[in-house]
């Protein structure tokens, strides 16, 4: 008997995917095991203790007592090998080793040597730990109902010592086997894919979809197709142009339909300062205070970024603040000599005993200087939302946000939003979300192999702000103004209002005459003069052309196409004219299906070794400064599912660095490029004072950040 158990240590690795049912009495095993096999067409191993106790009992000789174990053990191996044998490409076992080992450790406080060992070291691919949710049956053979918790904690515990890969069932029967059917396949999936049961667990405790890691893979090594550019779009050729008193009748519309809708704001917010101060953490880095001067580091590195910084630094919001620290801490600050002063502001500046500017989310610093107060983003937009997304004297205002930050933001809201609301005569609520960890990628090697760290986990990064179509998906609102958290200017939110109003105008009007011809297209007498007016419709006021073919379907096919083109969610973006800001525009797009698509592409979705691209991204006259206003619902005033207009192909493969080693990492398509690639676009020239983002801390020294 000993003999064959120790063969169990030697069990070498099978083509068999074998899963343990594994748990307490009365938890569903029996249930989930017969359940499993039926469906997958293959054996289940029942549980040997069973019919050796009861036989036992029947026999006279007893209850089960500590002599009992090996003999279980024994039996339970024996029906599992000769199950393994007729298996068919799953094993579902009722039991196993490591209960037989739980309950002897449970009941008698002693496992044997041999058990334990060979509980420890026989494999599954998975265990199914199978929740207490679920009634207690009495058969005669268990033990009382009571104390199930702590015995099923014991149960959780053993996996967990053991390094056993487990998941948790819950629910009822229905419910435990479509959960469980679904991590089956995805575990075969992830197998196949060369991945092991532990990558499986991780994989599925992220919340990541096995399928789109199996996407991320491919396109690491397909690499990622670049997007074909045939035109700049431009005024009259993509780019609507409104005269002042144009954008007034819009806005105009707006207010006035405005009350029958729910409107929100939605602001990107997570991201750190870091590259605002990239050029002041170098200099900190590799300036030798006492072995030379500042002047003669700006010469060398030819730095002219710390030279503007430094002459202008009287004039950043933050100067009196970081003064009033430096005459804390050097009582003889004044009497220092002009290098071993500036360097000190920087240095005080950056530290994280003090003001860790370059590790604080960009939001939640000092942006702006008022008479009676210093404003960060997050106020300029508080007040923007009261301006702009107000219906009814109520607004609402989304952030996503890093989770480690969240409270940075509420302090500044709480002493700031009774103010506003006051002063605009508005309530605003404010919500939070974080980029859902679903949504992370995995990272490879140079080779494109899956990157693991020093433990040998797989490494998983955040996805970009492609990601936050998630956050967007989210939002219950029929109007939604997007615009970045450093994109905020100083005295001047009448302005910017009266453009956001006029952009959510067009939206308006668009979707209004969208929504009546969708109606109409529902309606079965519509008329091929009605389907010539939305040809018309679509290409002057959408940019669309349909290809010949369409004139070649019946009105009942047309009616079909015309409704899968209107019936999707619309976004109209502001454009300003290019001056040379790095980022993104608006262009003729040739889709992988032949059709011209208006689209906002960044230069790095772009072929730049192709002249004929680059040439035409040379010409591009207006860039993007995300400023966007969308429509989130159909014409049935339902809620579109945002993520089935994404452009899946459409991300971007960067170089990062994790612990000293180089590895490739994948950003899901950008928010406002292929995440929304397959939506209704309107590109408008806005005026590009609207425009004055916080890209570097000089930035703040521009006009439109300074007092009047």
């Amino acid at each position: 008997m000993e003999e064959n158990l120790k063969q169990l240590t030697k069990s070498g690795a099978s083509p068999i995917i074998k899963i343990a049912v594994f748990g307490p009495e009365s938890t569903g095993k029996t249930t989930l095991a017969t359940q499993l096999a039926e469906y997958y067409q293959t054996v289940w191993v029942p549980e040997f203790a069973r019919g050796y106790l009861q036989e036992k009992l029947d026999s006279g000789r007893g209850i089960c007592d500590i002599d009992d174990m090996l003999p279980i053990a024994y039996g339970q191996t024996k029906l599992e090998n000769e199950s393994a044998l007729i298996a068919n490409k799953y094993l579902f076992c009722d039991t196993n080793l490591l209960v037989t080992k739980v309950f002897s450790e449970l009941y008698y406080n002693f496992c044997d040597s041999l058990l334990d060992k060979a509980a420890r070291t026989h494999q599954y691919d998975l265990f199914f730990l199978t929740d207490i949710d679920v009634p207690w049956e009495d058969d005669g053979l268990r033990d009382s109902p009571e104390g199930r918790e702590s015995v099923f904690e014991v149960f959780k515990q053993s996996l967990i010592d053991n390094k056993k890969p487990f998941i948790t069932i819950s629910g009822d029967k229905e419910t435990r086997l479509k959960k469980a059917i679904s991590i089956v396949e995805d575990l075969t999936m992830a197998l196949q894919m060369g991945f092991t049961s532990t990558d499986f667990l991780q994989i599925h405790h992220h919340g990541i979809p096995l399928e789109n890691v199996k996407r991320q893979l491919r396109i690491f090594n397909e690499g990622i197709q670049k997007i074909i550019l045939v035109n700049p779009a431009t005024i009259n050729n993509g780019i609507l142009k409104l005269s002042d008193t144009d954008f007034e009748q819009k806005v105009n519309f707006f207010d006035a339909n405005k009350s029958n809708l729910k409107l929100q704001k939605f602001v990107p917010a997570s991201g750190a300062a870091t590259r605002m101060f990239k050029f002041l953490n170098t200099f900190l880095n590799d300036f030798d205070l006492g072995n030379e001067t500042i002047n003669a580091y700006i010469n060398r590195k030819k730095d002219t970024e710390l030279s503007l910084f430094i002459v202008g630094m009287d004039k950043f919001p933050f100067f009196a603040a970081v003064d009033k620290k430096l005459q804390e801490i050097y009582p003889n600050f004044n009497t220092l000599a002009r290098d071993y002063k500036n360097y000190y502001f920087i240095k005080t500046l950056l530290s994280a005993q003090y003001f860790d500017f370059a590790n604080k989310p960009k939001g939640v610093l000092p942006f702006h200087k008022y008479p009676a107060s210093i404003a960060t983003p997050i106020e300029e937009h508080l007040h923007e939302c009261a301006f702009y997304a107000t219906a009814n004297n109520e607004s609402s205002l989304h952030l996503t946000v890093s989770e480690n930050h969240q409270d940075q933001f509420e302090d500044i809201i709480k002493e700031v939003k009774n103010k506003i609301e006051i002063k605009s005569n508005s309530s605003i609520e404010v919500s939070y979300s974080f980029q859902k960890k679903g949504t992370d990628t995995i990272a490879v090697d140079l080779k494109n192999k899956p990157f693991r760290d020093e433990r040998g986990m797989l490494v998983f990064r955040p996805g970009g702000h492609g990601a936050l179509i998630e956050n967007l998906n989210g939002i219950d609102s029929d109007i939604v103004f997007v615009k970045n958290i450093d994109n905020v200017i100083q005295n001047n939110v009448h302005k910017i209002s009266f453009y956001k109003r006029g952009l959510a105008g067009i939206l308006l009007e668009l979707q209004n005459q969208i929504f009546l011809y969708l109606k109409e297209l529902d309606e079965l007498e519509i008329n091929c003069e009605k389907i010539d007016e939305i040809l018309i419709f679509l290409k002057e006021q959408l940019s669309i052309e349909v290809n010949e073919d369409f004139y070649k379907f019946k009105l009942k096919n047309q009616v079909s196409k015309l409704k899968e083109i209107l019936d999707k969610p619309i976004r109209v973006c502001g454009m300003v004219k290019n001056e040379g800001e790095p980022g993104g525009g608006p262009f003729w797009v040739r889709g992988v299906d032949g059709r011209l698509t208006l689209q906002i592409v960044e230069t790095s979705q772009i072929d730049l070794k192709n002249s004929e691209q680059s040439k035409l991204l040379g010409n591009a006259t207006h860039f993007n400064p995300v400023d966007l206003v969308c429509g989130l619902k159909n014409y049935q005033n339902q809620k579109f599912d945002l993520r089935q207009f994404i452009d899946p192909e459409s991300g971007f493969i960067v170089y990062k660095n994790h612990a000293g080693i180089d590895l490739k990492s994948y950003e899901l398509p950008g928010l406002w490029n292929g995440a929304m690639a397959n939506w209704l676009t309107v590109f408008v020239e806005v005026p590009l004072f609207t425009f004055n983002p916080v890209k570097t801390v000089n930035d703040l020294l521009k006009q439109a950040h300074q007092p009047l």
